[in-house]
């Protein structure tokens, strides 16, 4: 058996919308299991998110450093964002954050790894980028507000980074599964074996 998710879809009964808010929703469904039982599960409606791991010429990552209320924690994170809209092209999302949060672009992308953070709580999937050949964006920066507006950024070796996941020091889910990834790529076939940066994503859709 080849070990490879694959699209399933199990019966509901009936659905609510109890919360919509500004980017999410709450949805209650009832489903029908293999038993016959039908059971309710709420989950969160999430629109879809990118992240670039961003590596500069001297084989640093570029990260931020943002508070996170929920987890009251201020983070080492990798720029990242939402799916403004239905069917965006998720690349052209990931270099709009890329610049938005770092005033950085970069010529070459490729896919990374696609996950879903919390399956079994939000439907949200998320495509990690891979982006080298970094440069400076021309004229002013993005003007950031809310918690983006005090931001850190820094430069770190990708090294640096796998040992502070691996010593439960970074717990970002984008920095954690990027920067282990991509130490993966490089110790097997390398990053020009990764997907296309305009590969299909099943999981949102999008128009080329």
């Amino acid at each position: 058996m080849a070990i490879k998710d694959t699209p399933e879809e199990w019966q509901v009964t009936a659905t609510a919308v109890p919360f919509t808010g500004n980017k999410t929703s709450v949805r209650t469904d009832d489903v029908v299991m293999p038993n016959g039982s039908v059971v309710r599960r709420d989950y969160q409606v999430h629109p879809g998110s990118v992240a670039v791991l961003a590596l500069d010429e001297n084989d640093r990552v570029l990260v931020i450093r943002q508070y996170r209320h929920p987890v009251r924690q201020r983070l080492w994170e990798i720029p990242a964002g939402l799916l403004d809209v239905p069917g965006e092209n998720p690349l052209g999302a990931a270099q709009r954050e890329l610049y938005e949060e770092a005033h950085v672009k970069a010529e070459e992308w490729h896919v990374l790894t696609d996950v879903y953070p919390t399956p079994g709580g939000c439907d949200e999937a998320v495509r990690i980028f891979f982006a080298r050949d970094l440069s400076d964006v021309e004229g002013d920066r993005f003007e950031v507000e809310e918690e983006e507006a005090d931001m850190e950024q820094a430069r770190v070796p990708l090294k640096d980074l796998v040992r502070g996941v691996l010593a439960g020091e970074l717990h970002n889910t984008c920095l954690a599964v990027g920067v282990l990834a991509l130490a993966a790529a490089l110790a097997g076939d390398g990053v020009d074996a990764l997907r296309p940066a305009d590969a299909p994503w099943p999981a949102r859709p999008f128009e080329a």
